[in-house]
């Protein structure tokens, strides 16, 4: 059974487990949110325009890394390294194949999934800080390699990627991503919440909590590990894949190990064991920067500080994730739960429930 709200609202039926939105204000919240998305790219300047696609974009490797560590209790750091596959994956496929946008996308992920095999199988003997070594593996041995081609092939600047191409229409428009980057966004996000329902998602919930008892339960404690391995890393790679066509270009200089270090920011700042953490963790770091910025533009810091606006911004970036650690362990979405749960019980004072969520 799912746990109370604070308003007093029980499921009292299995079959009502099923049902993402089961309220009537949760369906009308949803859809005049859905209408707030679509109308974003029509009143939004294109510097806006390009964050919300970063937003969308960085939602998708977010959302998989939850599924990954918040849900099934597996650190990675190598998730940088599996949005290089993608992104190397769709470059190399374009230069040395001339292939398109719809056979390069589900190459990525079959490559991803490949990946998070291989470098899942660590995890059925190695647990914290040793599991987490050596996942880093995999995103220097992912920019080693991709390292080598650009050399290889005198790719100095990066790989080229001409935009995708549908017929004689070219997507090359900002507005035009944005509305492909919310469907890819918006189909990752229902496909994690279905598959976090299923018997695979439940697996991953029991590993998490307790091996030995998910064990105890009749739960194969290494196949709900490796699948988590996969899933997660099939979704990374076909945002690196994402990542590639949008920005046109590929170079091993954009994933650096502090992209990774962004991803995990996402997971904890938005709130572990939550899409919807995931997700306002995703709006929180990509915005993070340009506030700093505006914030030092504002107090006429701007010139003085411009030669270390990036150690202000990393320093920020840090203070952020200490004091979330520190006063909110929830995130952003356990912020998001206190003032759904003020609005739900004004004016009344008590407390909810001890497991209210």
């Amino acid at each position: 059974m799912s746990q109370p709200r604070a308003s007093g609202y029980f499921r009292t039926r299995y079959a009502e487990d099923f049902a993402l939105l089961d309220t009537r204000a949760q369906k009308t919240g949803v859809l005049a949110f859905a209408l707030a998305l679509a109308v974003v790219p029509f009143v939004a300047g294109p510097f806006l325009l390009d964050i919300a696609n970063q937003v969308l974009l960085a939602s998708i490797g977010a959302v998989a890394l939850m599924l990954l560590t918040g849900y099934a209790g597996q650190i990675s750091l190598g998730h940088a390294g599996l949005l290089a596959a993608g992104a190397f994956t769709a470059g190399i496929l374009h230069k040395e194949f001339g292939a398109p946008f719809w056979i390069a996308l589900p190459a990525a992920a079959l490559l991803g999934a490949a990946l998070g095999l291989v470098f899942g199988l660590p995890s059925l003997r190695l647990r914290g800080l040793y599991l987490a070594v050596s996942t880093l593996a995999l995103h220097f041995i992912v920019i080693h390699a991709g390292s080598e081609y650009e050399t290889w092939r005198g790719f100095s600047t990066g790989i080229v990627i001409e935009p995708p191409r549908l017929g004689a229409w070219t997507l090359l428009d900002a507005r035009a991503w944005y509305f492909v980057l919310l469907a890819a966004a918006a189909a990752n996000v229902l496909l994690s919440l279905n598959l976090l329902r299923s018997k695979t998602g439940r697996a991953w919930r029991a590993i998490h909590g307790r091996e030995a008892v998910a064990g105890a339960l009749g739960i194969s404690v290494h196949r709900a590990k490796l699948s988590a391995f996969v899933v997660s890393s099939a979704v990374t790679a076909v945002a690196g894949c994402l990542f590639a066509y949008y920005r046109g270009f590929v170079s091993v200089e954009a994933f650096s190990l502090f992209l990774t270090i962004q991803y995990v920011a996402m997971v904890i700042i938005g709130g572990m064991g939550s899409v919807l953490g995931a997700l306002l963790g995703t709006v929180f770091v990509i915005v993070f920067p340009y506030a700093i910025e505006a914030a030092m533009a504002a107090l006429g810091l701007g010139e003085r500080l411009a030669s270390v606006v990036f150690a202000v911004n990393y320093a920020a970036f840090g203070l952020a994730m200490i004091l979330f650690l520190v006063f909110e362990p929830q995130g952003l979405v356990g912020m998001w739960r206190c003032a759904q749960n003020w609005f739900l019980l004004w004016p009344f004072k008590q407390k909810p429930l001890s497991g209210a969520k």
